[in-house]
């Protein structure tokens, strides 16, 4: 599992860094949002992503030995569950970085 968290941190950062930057200098370049929002919304969806893929990989990693020891398949039945799994904690986390970061800001 250590293996696993240290290789979604590796990925999570790289595709946080690549989010933020997107967003960061694409917005600046188009001018659409504020100067002052747009490194806050930057840090949201950059952090969002590292928790996004941290999740997304301990779940994807770890539920097959769950269901093999509950006695399941674990190739028919992780797969639909790992997807759904890491889109509603996806949204989950990305909300709450948002209600944490943009408190007083925009909400």
């Amino acid at each position: 599992m250590q293996r696993e968290i240290t290789v979604g941190l590796c990925l999570g950062t790289l595709l946080g860094v690549l989010g933020f930057c997107r967003l960061f200098f694409g917005d600046i370049i188009s001018g659409d949002y504020d100067p002052i929002i747009t490194p806050v919304i930057s840090t949201v969806v950059g952090i969002s992503l590292i928790g996004i893929v941290v999740s997304g990989t301990i779940a994807g990693s770890m539920l097959p030995l769950i269901m093999k020891r509950l006695g399941f398949d674990p190739a028919a039945s992780s797969a639909p569950f790992v997807a759904t799994f890491a889109d509603v904690t996806g949204i989950v986390i990305y909300f709450s970085i948002a209600t944490l970061l943009l408190k007083g800001i925009l909400l």
